[in-house]
């Protein structure tokens, strides 16, 4: 697991732009059916050619949230494995790695294959990985190809026995690395002790098959609001990791490894995460943040929480916009829009509403949304507000997360704040 360059296969990446647009890709407008990705490109679309509900990129905001956490994972001297999760886009997986990336996280199975098939040379599981065939493709995976790099987690015994029965079944020729898990009470997965973790490296220790890297946790888990009560939870957790690291150090379970990895770090909190673990690079140690959400950002959760809010490094900027259209304005305080659950994120809070396209009206101090329901977002406004059934509202969104699981097609323009924007490109997604 020493980095090295960590790039995506570019033929597979080329293919987007010769997929044909049809009725598959709700963001495509009719008259672009039957035409290549490439092709609708090149006609210089411009967003008020495409219809509603809709969501954008921000060109200028994705470019700039990239290099800001590039800067800031270099200043502070740690790596890098952004969570693929939040996209699931391998178009913008490329251009983290090209930033500087040391490798792409995912959350499960489908989520590893879709990186495989785009040829990301590492992968990180942050999850235990027990499934017996799952393990069988994936050590297949590593001894057909010597530079490929995998790992993934463990936080039980058992877990380590299922992962040794499967890669002795087929006869694996490399060793599949891991790391410990420390969770935390009531969060999620992970050794909940330290000593319950130490037990489980020495297990590994024991098996020719599996190869301890390092430890891992998500911090994430005991907090999730940046108070200072919230923050002291934090850290006290972080320092627990810190000290299962010293005990594993001077143990024996470390083989072959001529680094130890110690990551944790997602969106909200990896400030954190540099302030305690921060230090411990160096000498063979290798930090690892695994933050994913601050490329898109957003106008909502992460607007407020991430360290880049709150002081640390240079601030991002929300890269996603919903856009809906006036259905109806049954009452003088009440708009419907035809965008909904199925369109926008509403699980880290509702979309808020901005301004109407082709006007400088600001909404966001006179409309505000209620409730979304599956189609419809319902949005309450002064009745002064020249709002007519029609009309474009776009919307700032929360949690990049589950916005981008309702889109297979997401069009990127050149300036979201301009009256009509340029679509510049077409990101794919894999859920």
């Amino acid at each position: 697991m020493t980095p090295t360059e960590a790039p995506i296969d570019p033929e597979a990446l080329a293919a987007h732009a010769d997929e044909a647009l049809d009725w598959r890709f709700k963001a495509i407008p009719v008259a672009a059916w039957g035409r290549t990705a490439g092709e609708f490109l090149a006609g210089r679309p411009r967003l008020s050619e495409l219809g509603t509900p809709l969501l954008t990129l921000d060109e200028p905001a994705l470019e700039s949230n990239l290099r800001a956490m590039a800067e800031y994972c270099a200043d502070a001297g740690v790596l890098h494995a952004p969570h693929g999760k939040t996209t699931m886009a391998p178009a913008l997986w490329s251009r983290q790695l090209e930033a500087g990336a040391w490798g792409i996280t995912v959350a499960n199975v489908p989520q590893l294959r879709v990186g495989r098939a785009f040829g990301v040379r590492r992968l990180h599981l942050a999850n235990a990985l027990v499934d017996p065939a799952a393990v069988s493709w994936i050590s297949a995976e590593l001894d057909a190809d010597p530079s490929f790099g995998f790992s993934c987690w463990v936080d039980s015994w058992r877990a380590v026995v299922l992962m040794d029965d499967a890669l002795r079944a087929r006869g694996a020729q490399r060793p599949l690395d891991v790391f410990i898990e420390l969770g935390a009470p009531g969060g999620r997965t992970g050794a909940r002790e330290i000593e319950d973790a130490l037990e489980i490296a020495k297990v590994i220790a024991a098996m020719p098959t599996l190869r301890l890297v390092g430890i891992a946790g998500y911090e994430g888990v005991v907090a999730h609001e940046a108070s200072s009560e919230g923050l002291e939870a934090v850290r006290g957790y972080l320092h627990r990791i810190a000290q299962l690291h010293s005990r594993l150090l001077s143990s024996a379970c470390y083989r072959d490894v001529d680094e130890v990895f110690i990551t944790a770090g997602g969106s909200a909190f990896f400030d954190q995460v540099v302030e305690v673990l921060g230090p411990l690079s160096g000498l063979g140690v290798n930090v690892m943040l695994r933050s994913g959400a601050y490329l898109v950002h957003d106008d909502g959760f992460y607007s407020g929480i991430s360290p880049f809010s709150r002081g640390t490094g240079k601030p991002l900027q929300s890269a996603m916009h919903g856009w809906a259209r006036v259905l109806s304005r049954p009452e003088p305080e009440l708009a419907l829009l035809d965008g909904g659950k199925r369109d926008f994120p509403f699980d880290e809070g509702l979309p808020t509403p901005q301004y109407a396209r082709g006007t400088t009206d600001d909404l966001s101090t006179s409309a505000f949304v209620t409730s979304v329901a599956d189609q419809h977002t319902f949005m309450r406004l002064d009745p002064r507000v020249p709002l007519g059934v029609g009309d474009v509202v776009r919307l700032g969104l929360s949690h990049p997360c589950t916005a981008f699981d309702k889109w297979s097609l997401i069009p990127v323009v050149d300036d979201a704040s301009s009256d009509d924007p340029l679509v510049i490109d077409l990101i794919r997604t894999y859920f």
